[in-house]
Formats: C-alpha cells, structure tokens, sequence
C-alpha cells in the first residue's frame, strides 16, 4: 500500500476564501520548501486588522487569484531591448547583494525582514534559491531578482532597479531568468500577485484552483540547468539573442498576452 505525505496545510478545498491561509509561529527554510510544493508562499504579516500577538508570526499565502508569467508570453518592448544592450547580466554571482538591494526598508511596500532574507541564503547555499543580476558599464549591480527552483517551477520572490543607474534593469534580469528557465518543460513563473508592472511584462492570472492543478506537474519536471555564478557575464546583446532563440519564444513586440499563432512549432506554457 502506498504511502502518501500528509499536507502541511491541510486540504486545500478546506482553505478559507481569502488569500492568506495561515498564520504560523514556526518558520524556517524547510518549511519554505514544503509550502512552495503545495502552492504556499511566506509573507510577514502587515495589517493593522490582525491582533497585536500575531503581529510577529508568519503568514502563508495562496491567492485566490494567482499571477504567473507565461514564458511564450514575456513582452520585450523596442525600449526594453534598446536599455538591455547597455547591461551584463550573471546567475547566483551575488545572491546576498540582490536580497539585501530587494529588502531595503526604503523601498515602498518593503516586505522582506531578517527571518526571510535568512531562510532564503539557507536555500541558496544548497542550491534551492537563484537569482539573476544585471551590472552596469561601471561594474555597479543596478538591478536584479531572485526566487526558488523546484522542478518547473520557479517561485520569484522580489525584484529590484537602481532608480538613478539601473532603467529596465530588473526588467533585463527577467529576460535572463526566462532563458535559463527554457532548459526545462513543463514551468511556472510564478509571480504570486499581479501588478501593473508584471501585466506589462505579459503576466496573467489564474485562479487558485487552475495553479494548483496544474502545480504537481511542474514539480515533477526535470531540474532547471542554471548557468554557474563563474561563468562569464552575459552582454545585454547575447541575453537578447538567447531569449528570442527558446523554443517558446514570441515575436518581437508581440502584446502582452497574445502568445504565438497556433501551428507556428512555438510551444505554449502557462515574479512580486
């Protein structure tokens, strides 16, 4: 008889109608992992609504509607591509910098406090978490993102841009993750919530029900081949050639949205 692995958060057609799901004292890097393989995501808890005694504790969320990222869908503008030739980008070369840069208490909405930027070093010291870095002409990192990788699924976690040196530089290491993301079938870039900024880049939403449906699948795919952090930077030119080579990739300036026309040999797939 097989033995099945008890949900840490229960079954999911008992979870309550909104998009944080639980509230847990107990957080750590495993318990990151084992939420992410059930569609949950760790995110203090901000609200004035909350009492005050739960104020500390960490919240899991699953949101009712879920944004991912279609990689046949990535919209790189005449603009985008103009400000990514003008950009180097690497892979793990500078984990830290990117999650101290995407946890500074300076930027609006800042949600990542010490517990979080802990758990997430943990996993990228064991090759769980990634992150993709974008570097100037002067050798300054002007912009970067990072996330969790389990199977197809790429959980993005935060981005940021250096306001004053670094346009469209996130965006730049989001046209990275998605050609280091192409080695592997079937994905998810999932983006958790849906912004202004992700619609831009071509992001959709699905209800819970259709991300966690279809969640087991992309955890099952073979491992993302990440290219290592000692590998030379990539020149904004190169990154281009390499997004407009994949297998699913659009057409130039295609709308966010419209992926490519039916019999066309692209391949059709379903960061906050």
């Amino acid at each position: 008889m097989p033995v099945t692995t008890p949900e840490l958060f229960g079954d999911p057609d008992q979870w309550p109608d909104q998009d944080l799901v639980a509230i847990s004292e107990a957080f750590g890097p495993h318990l990151v992992l084992a939420a992410l393989r059930e569609g949950v995501f760790p995110m203090p808890i901000d609200d004035d609504e909350v009492p005050a005694e739960l104020r500390d504790a960490m919240g899991w969320w699953s949101p009712l509607m879920r944004a991912n990222l279609p990689l046949d869908r990535v919209r790189v503008s005449s603009s985008l591509r103009k400000s990514a030739r003008h950009y180097t980008t690497t892979v793990d070369r500078d984990f830290e910098a990117v999650i101290d840069r995407c946890a500074d208490p300076s930027r609006p909405l800042g949600w990542i406090d010490d517990r979080i930027a802990r758990a997430y070093l943990f996993l990228h010291d064991r090759g769980h978490a990634h992150s993709v870095e974008t570097w100037d002409s002067e050798g300054r990192l002007v912009g970067g993102l990072y996330g969790v990788s389990l199977g197809g699924l790429f959980s993005g976690e935060s981005m940021f841009h250096d306001p004053e040196h670094g346009r469209d530089a996130s965006k730049t290491a989001l046209i990275r993750l998605a050609v280091e993301l192409a080695s592997t079938d079937p994905r998810i870039l999932d983006v958790q919530w849906l912004t202004d900024h992700l619609t831009s880049l071509g992001a959709v939403e699905q209800s819970r029900e259709d991300y966690l449906e279809g969640l087991d699948e992309a955890l099952a795919a073979p491992p993302v081949s990440w290219t290592p952090p000692s590998a030379p930077r990539w020149e904004g030119r190169q990154v281009l050639a390499a997004f407009d080579s994949r297998p699913c990739a659009a057409t130039p300036d295609q709308p966010a949205g419209q992926g490519p026309e039916p019999g066309s040999g692209a391949v059709t797939e379903v960061v906050r």
